[in-house]
C-alpha cells in the first residue's frame, strides 16, 4: 500500500465529511465538492493553504505532532481517526517498525497452552483470540461452535472478513449485514495504517477487493474505527437469534492481537441461546471423540 495515496485518500475523504457549518463557516453557494475547501482546513489547523495542499498530496512525513493534531482538530477527527494519521505519519517516516513492537503473521503463531487453558475457563461465553486481519487464532468450544460457518471455510486460519464478503452464509449470520461488514473493513483500514508492510494483509485486501464489490466500496471510504466494546446482533443457524455485549482485550503479551467474549444479559432468551449452543457443541465434540475410538 502506497503511503502517499493513502494518506491523500484519507484527508481527501475526512475533509469531504466535514459540512461549512459543522465548524462555523457560511456554505455558499459556489461549492463545486462536498465538505470542506482545503484553505478552510488549512485555516482552521493555522497553516498556510500550501502546506496544506502539500500535506494533503501525501508529504506526511516529518510532521510534528502539534501539526497533525491541529490537522486532526480541524477535521473533527474521533480517536480512531486521529491514531489512523499518526500511523500513517510514522509509516511515511519509516519509524513505525522501530516504535511498536514486531506482529507475528498467522503463519509463525501459534496459542500457547496457558492462553489456551484461559480461553476454555471461559465457559458461558464464546471467547477467542484474533489478529487485525480478522484471522481467528484461538477460541474455546463455544466460539468455535458460534463460528461454525467461519469454521467450514478450509481455507485456514479461519478469516471472520473472508467470511462476510464471500459466504452467503453470512448474511443470515449477521441480520444487521451492512453494519458488521462496515464494522470488518474499519477493522481492516485500522489495521493497514498500524502495519502498511503486512504482506498477508495486502494479500486479503487484494482478493476480496477483486472478489468483492461490496468490499471495494467500503475500502475507498478511509473509514477507520477502535472496536473494543459494544452489542451485536447475530443469527445461528442452530439457536436462532442472540443479541450479545462484547469486550475485546488487547494482549499485552501478544502485540497486535486481541482477546474478545461475547456475552448474554443474564435471564435473556440470548442467555438460554447460548446455553443451548454449549449443549450443542459437548454432544458434536463427543460424538467426534467416539467416532475417532472406532476409527483407532
Amino acid at each position: 500500500m502506497d503511503n502517499r495515496t493513502e494518506v491523500r485518500e484519507f484527508l481527501v475523504s475526512r475533509r469531504a465529511k466535514i459540512s461549512p457549518e459543522q465548524v462555523g463557516l457560511p456554505a455558499g453557494t459556489k461549492r463545486r465538492v462536498p465538505g470542506l475547501r482545503r484553505s478552510e482546513v488549512a485555516s482552521l489547523a493555522g497553516v498556510s493553504i500550501e502546506y496544506y495542499s502539500k500535506l494533503e498530496r501525501g508529504a506526511i512525513a516529518g510532521v510534528s505532532p502539534g501539526v497533525l493534531n491541529a490537522i486532526a482538530r480541524a477535521l473533527q477527527l474521533d480517536d480512531a481517526e486521529r491514531a489512523h494519521l499518526f500511523d500513517l505519519a510514522r509509516a511515511a517516516e519509516g519509524s513505525g517498525a522501530l516504535m511498536r513492537p514486531r506482529r507475528r503473521t498467522a503463519r509463525q503463531w501459534s496459542v500457547r497452552p496457558s492462553l489456551q487453558w484461559t480461553l476454555d475457563a471461559v465457559t458461558q461465553g464464546p471467547a477467542f483470540v484474533r489478529n487485525g486481519r480478522m484471522d481467528l487464532l484461538a477460541a474455546n468450544r463455544l466460539a468455535r461452535a458460534f463460528y461454525a460457518d467461519v469454521y467450514a471455510d478450509p481455507q485456514r486460519p479461519a478469516n471472520i472478513a473472508r467470511f462476510t464478503f464471500l459466504d452467503e452464509k453470512a448474511h443470515r449470520f449477521y441480520p444487521e449485514w451492512d453494519l458488521a461488514a462496515d464494522v470488518c473493513v474499519a477493522i481492516l483500514r485500522t489495521e493497514a495504517g498500524r502495519d502498511p508492510h503486512d504482506k498477508d494483509l495486502h494479500d486479503l485486501v487484494g482478493e476480496l477487493s477483486t472478489r468483492s464489490g461490496e468490499f471495494r466500496e467500503r475500502w475507498g471510504a478511509h473509514n477507520v474505527r477502535h472496536h473494543g466494546t459494544g452489542a451485536k446482533t447475530f443469527r445461528h443457524h442452530i439457536v436462532g437469534d442472540l443479541t450479545l455485549a462484547y469486550e475485546g482485550l488487547e494482549m499485552a503479551a501478544e502485540p497486535g492481537l486481541t482477546l474478545t467474549i461475547y456475552t448474554a444479559e443474564p435471564g435473556s432468551p440470548s442467555e438460554d441461546a447460548l446455553r443451548l449452543l454449549a449443549s450443542w457443541a459437548a454432544s458434536k465434540e463427543a460424538d467426534a471423540d467416539t467416532q475417532a475410538a472406532f476409527t483407532d
